[in-house]
């Protein structure tokens, strides 16, 4: 991804579900439908990590990303 790219991942903690997404970017309008087939079926994002997604994509980053989720700090 570029520099100018964003992902923001909203993850509940206790469900493991999806609350929401962002992106902004070159590839977005593709990725954000995959979040959005989750959020819908309340799958944990631990089945999306699991993801094999076709090279390459941009699509391909996202289960990726999931390996950095952190706690939001109040």
């Amino acid at each position: 991804m570029k520099k100018y790219d964003l992902v923001k991942i909203l993850v509940d903690a206790d469900t493991e579900q999806f609350l929401g997404a962002t992106i902004f970017g070159v590839g977005g309008d593709e990725i954000i439908n995959m979040f959005t087939t989750f959020m819908y079926t309340k799958q944990s994002f631990k089945l999306f990590r699991k993801a094999v997604l076709a090279h390459p994509t941009v699509a391909e980053l996202m289960p990726w990303i999931l390996d950095d989720l952190k706690p939001l700090t109040q």
